[in-house]
């Protein structure tokens, strides 16, 4: 290593990765406001709930539809997104032992991106934009808004351009050896799918916002929707990727836990890549303007393929999880291996709630729900919310949650207070969205729509067998709300004083949650030991069960639908 890139680097005192100090910035820049848009939606999230909640219904109409467009842009779009540029510089630079290729271009594409996302805030509040974050043609928003989104997607776009460049360049300069790791492999299939996403956010919005201007003429509206989903859903399976990539890097600091197969594990990155981006066919299976032959194509074939690599990744992330501990000693029983894990760190927990919640709560209702005649039911009530809450927030907030349990430590040299808080933070806020996530889907199934902010004018509550439960399960998704509201401000607020107040941790190795000296993601489990992993096995026949009997009381829900005798 030359003397100037010597001069840019330092060496982490617990895991000995190397830190790119540039990287290092930007990795906190775009945190910490990642943090402060999750917060702006958190608040949001809490006050929607408690106006869904028929026996509190907070909010009047209007401010319902303002604060239900602020939650979206803000959870589903920038917290997400900063905290994804973040993760993508750490991948590229710190797990490459390679610098950042430009500062220059890491400022710009930051600027770019807080501008945008501030622009959008101001405006929403200001009560120029009530069209929720689809807003969807004829609704028309102040320009302002439709051009904040555009900074924030471009300003991404270049984020990924240096993650690329980055990449490159570490492969020119030989910083490591052999294939890059399965992580940064999974960050490059993430932003692979940004890229296609980003550029869907290009093309629907940039003439929304000339006609805004009155400039051009209105877009056709099946246009619109058809393009905007290209960017709505997509982003949302740029999480999935990054969110498995995720996975594995927690799995690796914090049981030492090895891939069972690496050339399995990026077979499934490979589908996500090919197959995931179709999968936003399935918020048009109720759209006319769209055919049949498309929508069968996408959801009976190509969507299972992407569903095929996150089961493969919902197998071997657990099972080298099993094989590290079995490795241990932890040998007794089925699940020893798992009563035995280190539950006491928050980055174990958080990404196995993380995995739990995504593949037993948002898998089996995402693939229900992708399913043409049962989606034709449910579209537009709120199982749909019920499904994505667990897979956006159960699944990837709560993994990037225990990613940051360990970048402030690593990344901003501070350590946590409050460390016995820290410890139950995951549970307290993935109970709080398993019971927001069932109680909407249960309530969708009752009839309740998807965004209305009265639930009483659909007469939900009224029909057959469903005048208490109705009340009963909003009553459930009001309280989980609130509970993974108070989960995540513990998580905030944990940040925030480690972020700026934290004892300082340079010079010394993290102890308060134990970490292998290494990164252990290269290579496979070793072929001559025993690499069985009974426990996962039988967790995953436990999903597949669920999911067929789930699957099956869909399928018998529409029988009394369609009185098919």
């Amino acid at each position: 290593m030359s003397n100037h890139l010597e001069n840019q680097v330092r060496t982490c005192d617990t895991t000995g990765l190397p830190v790119c100090l540039t990287a290092q910035k930007f990795i906190k820049l775009n945190g910490v406001f990642a943090v402060i848009f999750l917060l702006i939606g958190a608040i949001a999230a809490v006050l929607l709930a408690l106006t869904r909640w028929p026996a509190v219904h907070l909010l009047d109409a209007q401010w319902y539809y303002r604060i239900l467009t602020a939650h979206g842009m803000n959870m589903l779009i920038f917290w997400i997104l900063f905290i994804e540029v973040a993760i993508l510089y750490f991948a590229c630079t710190t797990l490459l032992n390679s610098r950042l290729f430009s500062k220059k271009i890491a400022w710009v594409s930051f600027v770019m991106m807080l501008v945008g996302a501030v622009m959008v805030n101001v405006i929403v509040f200001i009560g120029k934009a009530d069209v929720l974050m689809t807003s969807y043609i004829p609704l028309l928003a102040h320009p302002v808004f439709y051009l904040g989104i555009i900074l924030v997607a471009v300003g991404t776009l270049i984020g990924v351009y240096n993650f690329f460049a980055t990449v490159y360049i570490a492969k020119r300069d030989k910083t490591y050896d052999g294939s890059v790791p399965l992580v940064v492999f999974g960050a490059i299939a993430a932003a692979i799918i940004a890229v296609v996403t980003l550029l869907h956010g290009a093309v629907v919005m940039i003439p929304t916002f000339t006609w805004s201007m009155g400039w051009t003429a209105q877009p056709d509206p099946g246009w619109y929707r058809l393009i905007w989903w290209g960017l709505g859903h997509q982003s949302q399976q740029v999480n999935v990727c990054a969110m498995v990539s995720v996975w594995y890097l927690l799995a690796s600091l914090t049981t030492g836990a090895k891939p069972l197969n690496q050339a399995v594990c990026r077979s499934a990155f490979v589908l996500y890549i090919l197959f995931i981006n179709l999968a936003s066919a399935h918020h048009l299976l109720v759209d006319p303007g769209v055919g049949a032959g498309w929508k069968i194509w996408n959801t009976s074939y190509a969507m299972y393929l992407a569903v095929l690599a996150s089961m493969i990744h919902g197998f071997t992330v657990p099972a080298s999880v099993e094989i590290a501990q079995r490795a241990k000693g932890y040998v007794r029983g089925l699940f020893g291996w798992l009563t035995n894990a280190p539950w006491k760190n928050p980055g174990f927990s958080a990404f196995f709630l993380s995995l739990v919640i995504f593949g037993f709560i948002g898998g089996i209702t995402g693939v229900t729900l992708g399913t043409q005649q049962i989606n034709i039911l449910a579209h537009n009530t709120l199982r749909i919310p019920g499904h994505f809450h667990a897979t956006v927030v159960g699944g990837t907030s709560l993994a990037f949650m225990g990613l940051i349990y360990y970048v402030v430590p690593l990344i901003f040299q501070r350590e946590f207070y409050a460390r016995s808080l820290a410890i139950i933070q995951p549970y307290i806020f993935g109970i709080g969205i398993v019971m927001l996530s069932f109680g909407m889907s249960f309530a969708g199934s009752a009839g309740v729509p998807r965004r209305h902010w009265d639930v009483e004018f659909t007469g939900a509550n009224l029909a057959a067998g469903f005048d208490s439960g109705t009340h009963l399960w909003l009553g459930v998704m009001g309280i989980g709300g609130v509970l993974a509201f108070i989960g995540l401000l513990t998580f905030i607020l944990l940040t925030v004083a480690a972020v700026f107040f934290g004892k300082s941790n340079k010079g010394r190795a993290m102890t308060p949650w134990a970490t292998p000296k290494t990164l252990v993601t290269e290579g496979d489990v070793d072929a001559t030991e025993d690499h069985r992993s009974p426990g996962t096995m039988t967790l995953v026949i436990i999903l597949l069960v669920t999911f067929v009997v789930y699957y099956f009381a869909n399928w018998l829900a529409l029988t009394d639908v369609w009185h098919v005798r």
